[in-house]
């Protein structure tokens, strides 16, 4: 299951790697152009702020997927595997929420970005705004998931130890002192 899932993530992976790209390319061909030519490519810098901001917002998905937005693990460290399952799922709830008022709000702007066009491209701007939906939806999706294992008690020790960043503790202890491995510095 985890293969199918990283499997069906990869390409959104691709993606971000491409718009990153493809900005580069066109700020730093417009920079050459400006100085070097005195022109530019005008939909390039409409262009470079849309993949921007699609790659923002594909980037969140991808980063919320993979339990790497910032946390507030110091209140979680003290509870134990109960109270953590209590946190973990008390946080998802809240992510739900928050992802849907986002989606409905991309759905209630959705009218007026479909009429609206952008000033070079003359593209409607459902096509910049509308990765909300993508957002909203997915990351809503996955904290879902992510509840229903909570409930039906599907979440491994790691995954809670993960939730109250003591992951990253492990990893820090182990390179700083080579003993905390087992194994004895020679």
């Amino acid at each position: 299951m985890r293969k199918a899932i990283d499997w069906l993530f990869r390409p959104l992976e691709f993606v971000i790697v491409a718009l990153l790209v493809a900005m580069v390319a066109m700020v730093f061909g417009n920079v050459v152009l400006r100085y070097g030519f005195n022109s530019g490519i005008v939909i390039s810098e409409e262009m470079s702020r849309y993949f921007f901001v699609w790659l923002t917002f594909i980037g969140a998905v991808i980063t919320f997927r993979e339990n790497a937005h910032m946390g507030v693990e110091t209140m979680v460290r003290l509870f134990g595997r109960r109270g953590r399952l209590v946190c973990m799922a008390l946080s998802n709830l809240i992510i739900i929420g928050c992802a849907g008022v986002f989606f409905w709000g991309t759905w209630l702007q959705a009218p007026i970005n479909a009429t609206m066009r952008a000033p070079v491209s003359g593209m409607p701007m459902i096509w910049v705004y509308g990765i909300g939906f993508f957002t909203g939806g997915m990351i809503a999706l996955i904290a879902g998931i992510r509840l229903a294992r909570i409930l039906l008690g599907r979440v491994t020790d790691e995954e809670v130890r993960a939730f109250a960043g003591e992951h990253v503790d492990e990893v820090t202890t182990a390179s700083e002192n080579p003993s905390a491995t087992g194994r004895r510095a020679q």
